[in-house]
């Protein structure tokens, strides 16, 4: 038979990716007021063409980049080549307003909102392009607090410009070999240059080892480096504003440099398992001139904006790989014929079930992450109150590991869902799996989270104003709805007492964890629960539908299991005397010479400060 003969699949239609979506339009209804709504609501129309017909075919033309450390004499070039569909997809994000939208505040503090809903749009046609793209938003708004009248004239707007020909992307350079995450063990040295002065700040000289550098192609990057004794840790860390090349400013007809221009070798591209268009790099700094940033030693609470903002970053990234691979999984379902072809794999109540209970985790990472991306909006226009920016502190981290946690696990039920099909390159899937695991490790894994969710909640405030707000919303349930949500409630109820007494000190060495997805399962709730009590108020069609994801949340999207965990750590711990401790060693490491093996290990690796983790 020829391939021409017999049955030929129906192709499935994926449609405009902001119009099709469940969620989208719904949610910015609810977030924005009707001046900004409709603005953004046409914009996002429009890009999700721009998605479809101009973002994907440049994404299949993206390539791994390639480094040509030597030319044919022998000289030292570090020539790093990246591929046409990456500069592209860069380019038209620019031009798309990333991160442009976000420093314009051309709709306030809803500016967030519509960035980062563009941003979610394109994320599975984009070879992570958002790594560079995040660390220009948060270089920029680095600068924007903490950077010198001439960095405010001559880099930011670069940093936030729509022309690509002219347009910055950044870098963050803060892991090293020592400690990873744990940035109090830097080896960099900065060095201050007496008797030379620049534009940009006090000079100095930064000598050391990046382990991992991504987007390694940007323009500039901020780097920790150390400025006082080793002894000190994380307080003897500044903050320094690197160029890449020499000289940073050119004409648009101006070739590009090389980085040994400004001392920066380039030793080797990583061979990750994913985000494989993305040039990280291991790089040495010889000699690299840099310009300080903010007083001495603040380096850590200085680049605090940068972490924040690219860990919200990283939970859309998230939550735009579930969209993606759910639109597919769904339009598949719209052609798709079983039972000898008599029936729609639409129609066929287990398959959608399976779909529904994907799409309600996706409703859910999406309004818990966008409840804090709007928080962000308020606090970079001034207008948060206290009580939003303790509860921002807690989202961040929190909504970065649970949109991590849950992503792959979706996309993987997306690719069964097409069976075979699923499982081929072209559709997709591999690829958005691949490159969505990075988000359980990029800027702190779900331990390394749970463990600054913890600090957060013993600063005096945090946790009582999070509870002053979840206590609120749950009060504003109308009486005609009490009776139907009355179960659901009383589960939420419980979850957040409990919550309490997990983050009351002391805590268990092994609560941290279990306490962090208590608190993104009550969280990610009570935004459903907002949702669902805003569509009733205002007659919406979904009203019904929004209390139904609301209460099958509650009972089935993990937060009865995150009770049951939370307690049963918490009894052990009461009980157990550090008995669970001692046998999980032995289970890892075996009966005999448990303190043996464990001696190994030179130091207990203990988060100082602000927990920072590779960008990959």
């Amino acid at each position: 038979m020829r391939v021409e003969e017999g049955f030929q699949p129906t192709p499935y239609v994926e449609g405009n990716p902001y119009s099709t979506d469940t969620v989208l339009p719904s949610l910015l209804k609810r977030l924005a007021p009707q001046h900004a709504q409709q603005d953004i609501d046409d914009d996002l129309t429009r890009f999700g063409d721009v998605v479809l017909d101009t973002l994907r075919p440049l994404s299949a033309r993206a390539s791994e980049p390639k480094l040509v450390q030597y030319d044919h004499w022998g000289r030292r070039v570090d020539d790093l080549q990246t591929s046409e569909g990456w500069r592209g997809l860069k380019a038209v994000m620019q031009q798309e307003g990333i991160p442009g939208i976000f420093f314009e505040r051309t709709h306030g503090e809803y500016s967030r909102v519509h960035g980062f809903m563009k941003s979610l749009l394109a994320t599975g046609d984009t070879h992570v392009i958002f790594c560079p793209l995040s660390m220009a938003d948060g270089a920029a708004r680095v600068l924007e607090l903490s950077g010198n009248e001439q960095l405010k004239r001559e880099v930011y707007p670069r940093l936030i410009s729509r022309d690509p020909s002219i347009a910055f992307t950044a870098g963050q350079w803060m892991t090293e070999r020592p400690g990873g995450s744990d940035v109090s063990q830097t080896e960099t040295i900065a060095t201050p240059q007496a008797n030379v002065t620049h534009p940009y700040g006090p000079v100095y000289s930064l000598n050391g080892f990046k382990w991992f550098s991504s987007a390694t192609d940007s323009d500039v990057s901020v780097a920790l480096a150390r400025t006082g004794p080793a002894s000190a840790g994380s307080r003897s860390l500044s903050l320094f504003f690197i160029p890449l090349r020499k000289p940073l400013l050119r004409g648009p007809d101006e070739p590009r440099t090389s980085p040994l221009t400004n001392g920066i070798r380039i030793h080797r591209l990583k061979d990750k398992v994913g985000t494989k268009v993305v040039p990280t790099a291991e790089l040495s700094l010889d000699d690299t001139e840099a310009y300080l940033l903010g007083p001495l030693n603040q380096g850590v609470k200085l680049i605090t904006p940068v972490l924040n903002i690219t860990r919200l970053h990283s939970a859309v990234s998230s939550a735009g790989y579930v969209r993606k691979c759910l639109a597919v999984a769904t339009a598949f379902a719209k052609v798709r014929h079983v039972s000898g072809g008599k029936q729609i794999l639409s129609s066929n109540p287990l398959h959608v079930s399976i779909l529904a209970k994907a799409g309600m985790t996706y409703r859910a990472l999406m309004h818990m992450i966008f409840g804090a991306v709007l928080l962000l909006g308020k606090v970079e226009c001034g207008i948060a109150t206290e009580e939003e920016e303790f509860r921002l502190r807690l989202l961040t981290g929190a909504g970065k590991a649970f949109a991590a946690f849950h992503s792959s696990v979706v996309i993987e039920e997306c690719m069964a869902a097409l069976g075979g099909q699923g499982y081929m390159e072209e559709v997709g899937f591999g690829v958005a799996l691949r490159d969505a695991l990075v988000e359980k490790i990029w800027e702190g894994t779900i331990v390394v989270l749970s463990l600054e969710l913890a600090r957060a909640t013993a600063k005096p405030g945090v946790l009582p104003a999070f509870m002053k707000w979840a206590n609120n919303l749950v009060a504003r349930i109308p009486s005609s709805l009490q009776a139907t949500l009355s179960p659901s409630i009383q589960t939420l109820r419980s979850a957040l007492d409990l919550l309490v007494s997990a983050y009351t000190p002391p805590m268990s060495p092994l609560l941290p964890r279990a306490a962090l997805f208590l608190f993104s399962n009550i969280t990610s709730s009570l935004y459903l629960l907002e949702h669902a009590l805003w569509a009733v108020a205002t007659g919406e069609a979904s009203a019904q539908t929004d209390l139904e994801v609301f209460a099958r949340w509650v009972d089935e999207g993990g937060l009865k299991e995150s009770i049951v965990e939370v307690k049963k750590v918490m009894d052990e711990a009461r009980d157990g005397k550090g008995r669970r401790e001692e046998m999980d060693r032995k289970i890892v490491f075996g009966e005999e010479s448990v303190q043996a093996r464990v001696s190994v290990v030179p130091r207990k690796v203990q988060v100082v400060g602000q927990s920072i983790s590779a960008h990959l």
